[in-house]
């Protein structure tokens, strides 16, 4: 049986991959395990190389995974935005740039792309994948899988929101927008938004939100006072966290039950996308913060 032991010092990387390929904590969690279900029947050094062998099989098992989900997305209750991945504040080698590979708005737009396009675009930008282990996934030529990755890297520099890479920037605008809600200052929380911010509510039926893109400095301020005002419990307790790699906030009532975590796109000081999870389907793996 291979070992446990080379499973774990690549698990981290699996996950990583698998997230970005799936956007679905639940199918990262999934496709690792079933790598580590395929990788217990194999005979102890199968594969020259391990890192490689199982980056490839934990693809091909996401590929399957998002070309299924895709059907299921297309009938969801409003916007489908990625289940968020919230972690305490990042150690000192992680503070210089924001991670724009598993930041909301990108995986946003790698929904729109085709299952192959999104796997050769993750493995090769994100993982240095090369082109001839990727065609393996994809089923496809090298030079096929260059060209997919090339169309998906125009339409995702076409659609991707513009972002600003510095944390400290970001944060300041994070910590705005929250100290304006909570104080209620409408004036105070236009000044922070974009005159085209996009606000997306992702309630998966469950929850009520809004079922379409709310877009526009007024109309998004306008429509955060309204939910603070209509939803906000007095117990209700807010934290500033990573959320998928950069200052984000969630949001829990006093028994620590998750409500809701936002992922904030800015730029030049303002807040140019809000991707606000509230669907608890979505936010059951934050119980316990």
């Amino acid at each position: 049986m291979a070992s446990l032991e080379e499973f774990q010092t690549h698990r981290r990387r699996l996950w990583a991959v698998a997230y970005r390929l799936t956007g679905s904590v639940a199918d990262a969690d999934d496709a690792v395990q079933e790598a580590w279900l395929r990788w217990q029947r194999l005979p102890d050094d199968v594969a020259d190389d391990p890192g490689s062998y199982l980056t490839t099989v934990v693809s091909r098992i996401c590929l399957d995974l998002f070309t299924s989900a895709r059907a299921r997305r297309e009938t969801y209750a409003g916007p489908w935005l990625p289940e968020p991945v919230v972690t305490d504040e990042p150690g000192p080698e992680e503070q210089a740039a924001l991670d724009e590979s598993v930041g909301m708005a990108l995986l946003f737009v790698l929904e729109r792309l085709t299952p192959a396009e999104r796997t050769a675009l993750v493995l090769h930008d994100v993982f240095s994948v090369p082109f001839q282990e990727i065609a393996e996934v994809v089923d496809r030529s090298p030079e096929s899988v260059r060209q997919l990755a090339s169309r998906a890297r125009k339409r995702v520099r076409a659609e991707a929101p513009r972002q600003t890479v510095d944390r400290g920037e970001h944060r300041r605008t994070v910590e705005a927008f929250l100290a304006a809600v909570v104080g209620g200052e409408l004036a105070d929380l236009m000044e922070v938004l974009d005159p085209a911010v996009v606000w997306r509510s992702d309630g998966g039926g469950r929850i009520t939100a809004a079922r379409l893109p709310v877009v526009g400095r007024e109309k998004v301020a306008r429509y955060v006072a309204n939910v603070v005002r209509t939803f906000a419990p007095d117990s209700m307790r807010m934290l500033l966290r990573e959320v998928n790699g950069a200052p984000g906030a969630v949001f829990l009532t006093g028994d620590g039950e998750p409500l809701g975590a936002l992922a904030f796109t800015v730029h030049e000081g303002r807040i140019t996308d809000v991707a606000a999870v509230v669907n608890p389907d979505k936010l059951s793996h934050l119980q316990g913060m």
